[in-house]
């Protein structure tokens, strides 16, 4: 009977357990990220967020006075911030409008009038002075990896995962201060990440996590060594697997599995290697990736679990024309489409998350020969693909896709953004990187972390908000140096920098 009761216990232990709070964590000083400058982010003194709740503290306070009167404490009004004298960039609009004045109370763009608005008083209020400078949306980055940006592959291969986490976290302050506030994150293990910023314990951007990235074997999601296979039929999981980073699986029924598994960990969309990659550890980047019948098990079993999508990781013609059969909404890359394929995707609604990959100092390097030339493949088809997104009004998406560069993630993330000048005027480029990646961000459905509308300056809408010392819409360049452009930078309503006193 004892152990029958102990048995039926644990998993309201493991509840507590995974409620209970966790005690805030300072990132080491390193190498793979360059750190903030202390005048650029508010104190956490100064946070407008309610301090989050240790759990088992709360409950053993509860248990220690249960026969005490209830009290009800008051609740912390909700912070109001008031962006006076501002010329708002909405996130579609060709132009800035006129002065206007916005207001900002708790996480919700409450108010924007051309008319005075009263300032308001009291704990939590802030008032910023524009200037008439531009008020933006947060930039939102599509294609990220918030485990693999901002760390070399050697010390990635050879460090423990807590400190690769810990890494991460560091540059995740670093993504937010550069102005990005959303990011969707396309493989790895970021659900830790994801939560200790959504409870304050760390700085960093909004995540929409994909979690491991599922592959076939062989795939271009396949990180085994050559002792790790071949693997026997329930056979142990490989390093990679295990720590999240990629699912391996081959079957119909294999990839359901896999697809359940990163939703249960909490997933917003899933990610599927359709086909082949520049970093490929095996096989060809025209290489054709699952079985229809496979990916087709991966669009239903993450339709069926709250309405998301599948994103599919694929370059070449054959390799997206079968996603696109199979359901897919989404497609990254895509650099070595032809144009039929491009005009398929603009009737299907099918979106594009393209990036400006091309061959300059922040690409990173490779040792590989196989791998240097399928990236010349690449840097050569990126044109081209902008051309053929332009003409077919295909819907596109911004995303950056740096992978183990430190110094790039950490101080050129707006630069990629600004590649897209090659192709796009910079009202364009804006509108791609905030209300149209907003929009992607929304195809999660009912799983979507962040419901709301972002990547709009909208009465409604989430509160993430650039204040920009000139306006973008002229110089994008301006992005490129967040320390000195960006003055204001809130996410979620909350203030991280503001230095328009200055």
């Amino acid at each position: 009977m004892r152990r029958a009761l102990i048995h039926s216990a644990i998993p309201a232990l493991l509840g507590l357990a995974l409620l209970g709070g966790c005690t805030r964590t300072e990132s080491p000083d390193n190498t793979q990220a360059t750190a903030t400058p202390p005048a650029t982010q508010a104190p956490a003194t100064t946070s407008t967020s309610a301090p989050a709740v240790d759990a088992p503290e709360a409950d053993a306070s509860a248990a220690a006075d249960a026969n005490a009167p209830a009290v009800v404490a008051a609740r912390p009004a909700a912070p109001v911030t008031l962006f006076r004298n501002v010329r708002v960039f909405d996130g579609k609009s060709s132009a800035l409008s006129e002065p206007r004045n916005v207001l900002v109370r708790g996480n919700i763009i409450e108010n924007i009038s051309a008319d005075t608005i009263e300032e308001p008083t009291g704990e939590g209020a802030t008032v910023i002075d524009g200037n008439g400078r531009t008020l933006m949306p947060g930039l939102i980055d599509a294609h990220w990896h918030a485990l693999l940006a901002g760390i070399q592959m050697p010390v990635l291969m050879t460090s423990p995962m807590s400190y690769v986490q810990l890494v991460a976290a560091h540059q995740a302050e670093r993504t937010l201060m550069q102005g990005f506030t959303t990011v969707r994150d396309l493989g790895g293990p970021a659900f830790g990440l994801k939560r200790a910023i959504d409870e304050g314990l760390v700085v960093g951007p909004r995540i929409y996590p994909s979690g491991a990235m599922i592959s076939q074997t062989a795939g271009h999601g396949d990180f085994r060594t050559l002792y790790e296979v071949p693997r026997l039929p329930n056979g142990m999981l490989s390093f990679s697997e295990r720590e999240g980073i990629s699912a391996i699986a081959d079957s119909p029924d294999e990839v359901r599995m896999r697809v359940r598994e990163q939703l249960r960990m909490g997933a917003s969309q899933i990610k599927l290697t359709a086909g082949g990659g520049v970093n490929s550890p095996y096989g060809d980047i025209a290489s054709i990736q699952f079985t229809e019948q496979e990916l087709r098990a991966a669009v239903e079993a993450t339709e069926a679990w709250g309405g998301s999508y599948v994103t599919a990781h694929a370059y070449t013609t054959a390799a997206v024309r079968q996603a696109i059969a199979a359901g897919v909404k989404v497609i990254d890359h895509g650099q070595l489409i032809d144009e039929p394929t491009a005009q398929l995707m603009s009737e299907k609604g099918i979106w594009w998350s393209l990036q400006p990959l091309i061959d300059n100092e922040d690409m990173m390097p490779m040792r590989d020969p196989g791998m240097q030339q399928r990236a010349l493949e690449v840097f050569r088809g990126t044109d081209n693909a902008y051309r053929l997104a332009k003409k077919h009004k295909v819907k596109t998406a911004f995303g950056a896709d740096i992978l183990f560069s430190p110094h790039v993630a950490a101080r050129r993330h707006g630069a990629q953004l600004a590649l897209l000048l090659k192709w796009y005027t910079p009202a364009e480029a804006l509108k791609m990187a905030t209300a149209d990646n907003g929009e992607l961000m929304a195809l999660s459905g009912r799983i979507n972390p962040y419901p709301g509308r972002l990547g709009v300056v909208e009465q409604g809408a989430l509160a993430d908000l650039l204040l920009v010392d000139g306006n973008p819409l002229e110089n994008l360049r301006l992005i490129e140096n967040p320390d000195r452009n960006f003055v204001v930078i809130m996410k979620n309503g909350r203030i991280f920098k503001n230095t328009s006193s200055r």
